[in-house]
């Protein structure tokens, strides 16, 4: 068992989320950032999409009643276990008693903002070795905090919870060796601080959306050169973006009704009436009625998924065959497990179920070369 101490803000159990059911109104949910997810669970021995929990701000404290094996991924943090500083994108052993520890990095401020670059990442997971017991919900554990439903009691962690600990894979605990892996090149170069003391915006690849044509070519000038900020206002749903100058995104005066409501899906970039985008993010909504002005490809959204609010970004045009190699890409890099010796190694960070959607088919068909290629990168993930 772990006792929550304390919980923090928007601590949740998630896993890879709930797949097939959007066209019953199901969101897929899950992690924000899969990526950093598969990676924690991978260091401990559990299956890639064993249940963990999400710190949505790394300010929590766990005791844990059993010997055990836990890793942290994502963003940078302070880690102390009894007090003994931790590194994230390792694993370690805790014994029962001892009390884990998170707490958010400092940022440096003065001179030292010129030496130091502010820390990384926004969201943190712990993994712990056989994976957080939940009972599953619709074939995921994942918490849905809209609905309700899933994770521990639909809802968000709070101080005196007491979360269940599945059996560790064989072996895994008479292994006590600590080891580490490198984080994903993208956290150390691709997702700046709020105060954007990093060079440059975040850069996210897109693809032109279903109402895209539907825009006037002033708001297609401002979508692709303008920089765009998260947010404060923004959640697991969505992210919305601020900045820019300029009239709001606006659609052609012939092309400017009412639309149907629509399937939507993560990576969706919608345009409200106000004409500030939002992102569709894991939590996102089965269906809208807001024109689709272009899509972040699949293999970009755990980056945008560890931008804080106030991180600026910058949309750059992508076309189909590069979001399918940039899945590609995670799909080959995918089978990385955890050494059985040596205290670390590098790694190359598993891919993500590819989405053909996501990676750019929403709202159009699929050709019979394209319908191949993709039952061919469903093969080649975990």
């Amino acid at each position: 068992m772990i006792e929550v101490l304390r919980a923090g803000a928007l601590t949740t159990v998630q896993d890879l989320g709930r797949k097939g059911l959007r066209h019953l109104g199901v969101t897929a949910g899950g992690a924000l950032d899969p990526v950093s997810l598969v990676l924690a669970n991978r260091l401990v021995g559990n299956p890639r999409g064993a249940a963990c929990l999400e710190f949505g701000t790394p300010n929590a404290r766990l005791r844990f009643e059993a010997d055990g094996f836990v890793a942290l991924c994502g963003a940078d943090c302070r880690i102390e276990l009894d007090g003994e500083p931790l590194r994230t994108w390792w694993r370690f052993p805790v014994r029962a008693g001892q009390t884990l520890a998170l707490k958010p990095p400092p940022f440096p401020g003065g001179e030292d903002a010129k030496r130091f670059p502010p820390p990384r990442g926004a969201i943190v997971y712990l993994a712990v070795a056989g994976g957080i017991d939940v009972p599953p919900v619709m074939g995921s554990r994942a918490t849905d905090l809209k609905s309700g439903f899933g994770g521990f009691e639909g809802r968000a962690l709070r101080n005196g919870d007491r979360l269940a600990v599945g059996a560790p894979s064989e072996g895994m605990l008479e292994n006590r060796r600590r080891y580490g892996i490198r984080p994903p090149s993208w956290l150390d170069a691709a997702v700046p601080g709020a105060d954007g003391t990093l060079d440059g915006p975040l850069t996210l690849r897109v693809l032109q959306g279903s109402e895209y044509t539907d825009f006037n070519a002033e708001s297609h000038r401002r979508f692709w050169s303008e920089t765009w900020s998260i947010s404060s206002q923004s959640n697991r749903m969505a992210l919305r973006l601020v900045g820019g100058e300029g009239p709001p995104l606006a659609r052609k005066k012939n092309r400017s009704e009412d639309l149907l409501s629509h399937g939507v899906l993560p990576g969706v970039i919608q345009v409200p009436p106000a004409g500030l985008s939002i992102v569709l993010m894991a939590d996102a909504q089965t269906t809208g009625g807001y024109p689709k002005i272009g899509v972040v490809i699949t293999a970009d959204l755990p980056r945008l998924a560890q931008a804080r609010a106030g991180s600026r970004l910058r949309f750059v045009p992508c076309e189909l065959p590069d979001a399918y190699e940039a899945l590609e890409r995670e799909a080959r890099s995918s089978r990385w497990k955890a050494p059985s010796n040596g205290p670390e190694t590098s790694h190359t960070w598993p891919g993500l179920a590819p989405n053909p959607a996501a990676a750019g088919l929403h709202g159009r068909r699929m050709t019979s070369k394209q319908r191949v290629r993709t039952n061919k990168l469903r093969s080649l993930t975990i």
